[in-house]
């Protein structure tokens, strides 16, 4: 029987480089392997489906699946995930130095459902306890002017957004037209150590390790999706994926245990992973649905409470039934 040819684009990942080069090859399928940039990546696939599969934004998928939009499916491999008490960017002369200072305040986002932003605005509500009607938000691109907003929103009562055109977020923040900022990638004016901004956060890994302790929340920022026809047509390409995707993943964890010779250009790497395992267990970057189903039931309900989904979605809802039972490679 003939292979089952498809496109994967997905940035450049050392969890996932042994399925891009050919190392591990899903069974029944031949996978021409794109490695882009990821606004590339989801601006191509979300408006054009060039690709068979991709990686795409969570935030984004989980929106489209509550319109029941029939055009994707994914499956439960997440290939970036961060803390983001981190993104929490503030002025450093705004006084601002908890989160619950931002009550009242400018706040902006790129985008009301970027993945980044939701995880944020829900630690904010549920660890915090801010109000996000409180807070005057304003949407627009981080570092350019002119981003859109690109899946359809329900705002919750009291929560309005302003979207300017002519200004970048980072530019506001400089002017002092606003107090904060959420994003997931830093504004210019922090890269350049510039000293009028700061993180709200600036040793975050204590805060972070401690959300994560208390929530059992690891936060999941993307997802490979699929073209619905493929698995409508093909359902078992859902596991054979999945499987594959669990042993690249193996590989690169085994490469990052080397001790004899490291082979990634980071200090004490063997050290750094033994330590994520004994936090997060063996598996510290866990796919399917069963040991991500906090994180996943969490980031629902907030999407939900934010008006990015518009009904409650339970993890299962994400993926094919096919893959709703826990299996191991």
């Amino acid at each position: 029987m003939s292979r089952l040819k498809l496109t994967l684009a997905t940035a450049e990942y050392d969890h996932i480089a042994d399925l891009s080069h050919g190392i591990v090859q899903p069974e029944g399928i031949d996978l021409t392997c794109l490695r882009l940039q990821l606004e590339d990546i989801f601006f191509r696939f979300i408006n054009f489906r060039e690709f068979d599969i991709s990686e795409m934004s969570m935030g984004k998928y989980a929106a489209l699946t509550s319109q029941r939009d029939p055009r994707f499916s994914a499956i439960p491999v997440f290939p970036s995930r961060i803390f983001r008490h981190s993104s929490i960017y503030v002025r450093s002369d705004a006084k601002i130095d908890s989160p619950a200072d931002l009550a009242g305040r400018r706040v902006g986002v790129p985008e009301w459902a970027q993945t980044a932003a939701i995880y944020s605005r829900g630690a904010l509500v549920h660890q915090y306890g801010v109000d996000l009607a409180s807070i005057h938000w304003v949407q627009a691109g981080v570092n350019q002017a002119g981003r859109a907003e690109k899946v359809r929103l329900h705002l919750p009562n009291g929560v309005q957004v302003a979207r300017p055109t002519d200004r970048s977020l980072d530019a506001m923040l400089l002017a002092g037209d606003l107090d904060a900022i959420l994003t997931a990638h830093p504004p210019d004016s922090h890269d350049r150590a510039d000293p009028r901004i700061r993180r709200l956060f600036e040793d975050f890994i204590p805060v972070e390790l401690d959300y994560y302790r208390q929530t059992g929340i690891f936060p999941i920022m993307h997802v490979i999706a699929l073209k619905r026809e493929i698995l409508d047509e093909h359902p078992w390409v859902a596991t054979n994926l999945l499987r594959a995707f669990e042993q690249a993943k193996a590989n690169s964890v085994a490469r990052m245990l080397e001790v004899t010779a490291p082979r990634v250009p980071i200090p004490w790497c063997y050290e750094r992973t033994r330590e994520a395992q004994k936090i997060f267990g063996t598996d510290h970057w866990p796919y399917g649905i069963e040991a991500n189903h906090v994180t996943l039931d969490a980031f629902l309900q907030y999407a939900h409470e934010q008006g990015v989904c518009e009904r409650r979605l339970a993890p299962e809802d994400l993926f094919p039934p096919q893959l709703h039972k826990s299996f191991r490679v």
